[in-house]
């Protein structure tokens, strides 16, 4: 295993397409897209599900037992709930996210036969016409509603523009990268772990380095929702690290700096064995690290596990401000993760014993007493 440089321009270069590509769970095709044409400038191979979930292939020496790579490309976002007769349009959250960070964000909706953009607002959005009453207002997504940039007044206008119930809402990112290596943006979760897994990717191609075993980055459409990596795995899939955001807030003990190895979630803990394989990888080629546990969160791991997938899990996550609002993390530690990244795609497989679903207890691993 080594070092590998990983193109930090082109990772920021993708991340940023990325953001600008929207992909609310449910209406991820463009982002898939995006993803492939990058894979196949690589001249990687891959697979798409039926929905769109990717496998690609980098092959190894061996075939199994091989690992997996995963991060999401979907985001939050929402859909219309109900047509309103003032011409405006009620909504429901697609992902779990709260309506006050929804409040006053630009947004383009999707219908079936085109897109108008339009702000998402407070029922009560005017201090000249409420006063106090704008700061007493209860927040949830019942009382805030779209207003649409066209001229419509009624909900016959809106049937005429084509509106429907179940159209699409992709929130705005609005990204922007300080002088310091600060990114701030919506949907940073995940599309920075997807955009840095690439950069890995392509590390890994443009060095030529030969993996021990074949590994398979993965791109899954529906970790918002709670699906995830439930799709696109297979059963030679022995290990799977998962790349995604870890919360930087009061008693956490995430940061925006270096990679935060996660232990356990609201799934339980992590794999014992491949948790502390990526953490001796930060140790050996001192890659700045931290552990944290999240009370109150998934990610593709346990959508993994809970459909049946019999594998090896573990979390690295890139510290984030405001998770599922607009959000801020920092260059350095989507760098850091990448390296890891690029070396834990070098690395053996933990265990031979793991090529098989079944097998007899020789070679079975233990932990310290």
């Amino acid at each position: 295993m080594k070092a590998l440089r990983i193109d930090t321009d082109y990772l920021l270069e993708t991340l940023l397409k990325l953001l600008f590509t929207p992909s609310p769970s449910g209406y991820t095709d463009r982002a898939v897209h995006l993803v492939c044409e990058e894979l196949e400038s690589f001249g990687i191979p891959f697979e798409l599900t039926r929905r769109g979930a990717i496998r690609a292939t980098l092959k190894g020496e061996v075939s199994r037992p091989n690992k997996a790579i995963v991060a999401h490309i979907d985001t939050l976002g929402a859909m219309v709930k109900a047509l309103k007769p003032n011409g405006r349009l009620q909504l429901v959250a697609v992902g779990h996210w709260n309506a006050r960070f929804a409040e006053g964000a630009r947004c383009t909706l999707f219908t079936d036969v085109g897109q108008h953009r339009g702000t998402i607002l407070p029922m009560k959005a005017s201090g000249h016409t409420f006063g106090p009453e704008i700061d007493s207002q209860p927040s949830g997504w019942d009382h805030v509603e779209f207003r649409i940039d066209e001229r419509v007044s009624d909900l016959h206008d809106l049937l005429k523009l084509g509106v429907h119930i179940g159209d699409f809402v992709a929130i705005d990112t609005n990204p922007e990268v300080t002088a310091t290596g600060y990114i701030n943006s919506r949907h940073l979760d995940d599309k920075a772990g997807a955009a840095l897994l690439l950069a890995a990717t392509k590390a890994i191609v443009e060095s030529e380095v030969t993996l021990p075993v074949d590994c398979h980055p993965l791109f899954t459409i529906a970790e918002e929702i709670g699906s995830g990596a439930s799709a696109a795995l297979h059963q030679d899939v022995a290990e799977m690290l998962t790349i995604d955001n870890g919360t930087t807030a009061p008693g956490q003990n995430s940061s925006e700096f270096g990679a935060t190895i996660c232990m356990a979630d609201m799934g339980g803990p992590f794999d014992y064995h491949l948790t502390r394989r990526i953490i001796q990888i930060c140790q050996e080629f001192n890659i700045p690290h931290q552990r944290d546990v999240f009370k109150y969160y998934r990610s593709d791991s346990a959508a993994a596990l809970e459909a049946g997938n019999d594998v090896r899990t573990a979390l690295v996550a890139f510290g984030i401000d405001a998770s599922h609002g607009y959000e801020r993390i920092h260059q350095e530690a989507l760098e850091s993760i990448a390296e890891l990244v690029a070396i834990y795609m070098q690395s053996p497989p933990l265990y031979a014993r793991d090529r098989y679903e079944m097998g007899p207890r020789a070679g079975f691993p233990t932990m310290p007493g």
